[in-house]
């Protein structure tokens, strides 16, 4: 990649990704180091066996496994069923469907999962005619575990579907030509098609899992539900015990690093997007019975996701929406969260085409050593806030300025600077791979004409990473828009988001207004989530139908 830019190119671009990395290095290390310059000077808590400590690390784990379980057992014969009926009505809706609640803000889909299985839902009022016992509880372990599955079961699924479509279509041919059964065809052919993708979906799921703070802060329901996040922010805002966050940030700290290194080992790849929406044939697939039973495990997943997004839709209509639209703090939370999550999302965007374009310029240098240093270092950067999850940063920025409430400046930087090193990995994800076909078409006719710098970068390198960018940036925004995190330490009566707010109307049980609050939250992010998912899926069908048409052209 060094021979399609300049001497003057490469040395600028190197010189942006060291300034990225010196951003992202600082905006990680000093929260961290004020955690741990706190813990070693605060007073140390007990830590006994059993501790308040171990009680909540062994609840973080516990949650985190049986999620994980959960989600995997669940989506292999959804998986399953999803790829031997390859042409039922309403399969490309229905996988679309899937990928809504990757955007779906966590507080919007509790507050559906409560409407839907709450004390008073629709579950529980069937439960209790069919039964006369005691309602299904949401709060607690139960309640964390659903809340899980409904959002990492379909990414789940949509990862297993995707092993079983990329194998070739004689395989089925083959399997029918020999009339295997459907227990010999699943050990011989598809369980091995996807054993890498579930163990890799297994270790982003616990991940997940492992980081999740506004699901159990909602649907916990007391302390003995309470995960090392949670914990922190408990002792951080209600507390004040800056030594017990400590440690407790420390444990969650290890455990995330852990968590990442597993979901490295497997080798683990999240290509949704290229799922093949149309399926493949299946001659291997024949008998009603086994249609019946496909069509329906794919009939209550469908029903399991849809259903609180529906209830969220409709308790969002019935609420008074020209009233909540009328009142002023929403309009203030609302603007609120949309300034930070464009300034979040523009930091974003900046950091990622500093690194990447680093990245892709380091075989210029000229020492092998230094090369391949400031490569790994621009690799890890963009994935170094994986290891850190944002309520611990945000544990280390509220410790080190003693919670900034004296100014709402301060608070929102951090909050920006918080939420733009959140979506940096996503970020980089989508952009990467699009630089590099940018880079090229276009790099060597560029240098042919003599268009460098800043005029490459507005007239080339910009408009031919247009859509990529949207994506990116609508993705990021989204992101930041439904996030609850930072915002939960920092946030006051001077300082409100659109999440925080809908927190307070569901803590003053003030329902109708939370409704309504959370379908306008939902359709900014699921908007946002569909307009990035439109961009890199035209992204993706334009290089695919046309590999070579402008293959050495400018745009």
């Amino acid at each position: 990649m060094s021979s399609l830019l300049t001497r003057a190119e490469s040395r600028a671009a190197v010189l942006g990704g060291v300034i990225a990395i010196a951003a992202i290095s600082v905006a990680i290390a000093v929260p961290v180091t004020a955690l741990l310059w706190r813990g070693t000077t605060g007073e140390a808590p007990d830590l006994g066996f059993d501790s308040y400590l171990l009680r909540v690390t062994r609840f973080t784990l516990l949650q985190a496994v049986l999620s994980t379980l959960l989600s995997v057992a669940l989506a292999i014969p959804l998986a399953r069923a999803l790829a031997r009926r390859p042409s039922f009505p309403g399969r490309v809706w229905l996988l679309r469907l899937f990928a809504v609640p990757l955007g779906l803000p966590p507080l919007v889909a509790a507050l559906g999962l409560l409407t839907i299985w709450g004390r008073q839902g629709a579950v529980n009022d069937l439960l209790t005619g069919l039964t006369g016992g005691e309602p299904f509880s949401i709060y607690g372990l139960s309640g964390i575990l659903l809340a899980h599955v409904f959002f990492n079961l379909p990414l789940t699924a949509r990862l297993l579907l995707l092993g079983l479509e990329r194998l070739p279509q004689e395989y089925w041919k083959n399997a029918a030509i020999l009339g295997l059964g459907q227990w010999t065809t699943f050990r011989h052919v598809e369980w091995p098609a996807m054993l890498q993708p579930a163990l890799a979906a297994a270790s982003l799921v616990f991940m997940l899992c492992i980081t999740s703070f506004t699901l159990v802060l909602v649907l916990g329901g007391g302390p003995a539900a309470t995960t090392l996040e949670v914990a922190v922010y408990q002792a951080l805002r209600f507390d004040f015990d800056p030594s017990r966050a400590v440690f407790l940030a420390v444990i969650q700290i290890a455990l995330t690093i852990a968590a990442l290194a597993l979901l490295r080992l497997t080798g683990g790849r999240d290509d949704v997007s290229e799922l093949m929406v149309t399926g493949q044939a299946r001659p291997d697939v024949h008998g009603r019975a086994a249609g019946l039973v496909d069509m329906t495990v794919i009939l209550v997943a469908a029903l399991f996701v849809l259903s609180p997004l529906l209830a969220t839709l409709v308790a969002g209509l019935s609420a008074d929406l020209p009233r909540l639209l009328t009142e002023a703090a929403l309009w203030r939370a609302g603007l609120t969260s949309l300034g930070v999550a464009l300034c979040a999302a523009l930091l974003s965007l900046l950091l990622a085409l500093l690194l990447i374009r680093a990245r892709l310029q380091m075989p210029g240098l000229g020492a092998q050593r230094t090369k391949h240093g400031l490569d790994a270092l621009a690799g890890a950067a963009g994935s170094l806030v994986l290891m850190v999850p944002p309520i611990v940063l945000g544990a280390g920025w509220f410790l080190l300025f003693r919670g900034a409430r004296g100014s709402i400046l301060l608070p929102l930087i951090l909050i920006i600077i918080i939420n733009a090193m959140m979506a940096l990995p996503f970020v980089m994800r989508v952009l990467e791979g699009a630089y590099r076909t940018a880079m090229s078409r276009n790099g060597q006719l560029a240098l042919a004409l003599g268009v460098t710098g800043l005029s490459r970068i507005r007239r080339i390198d910009l408009p031919a990473l247009a859509r990529p960018l949207g994506a990116a940036f609508a993705f990021a925004m989204a992101l930041s828009l439904g996030d609850l995190g930072a915002i939960a330490l920092f946030g006051n009566d001077r300082l409100v988001t659109l999440p925080y707010l809908l927190l307070q109307k569901m803590g003053s049980y003030r329902t109708a207004d939370a409704a309504g609050m959370a379908l306008i939250l939902a359709t900014l992010c699921i908007g946002l989530m569909m307009l990035a998912d439109r961009s890199v899926s035209r992204q993706r069908s334009g290089t695919q139908k046309n590999p070579q048409k402008n293959k050495g052209r400018m745009p």
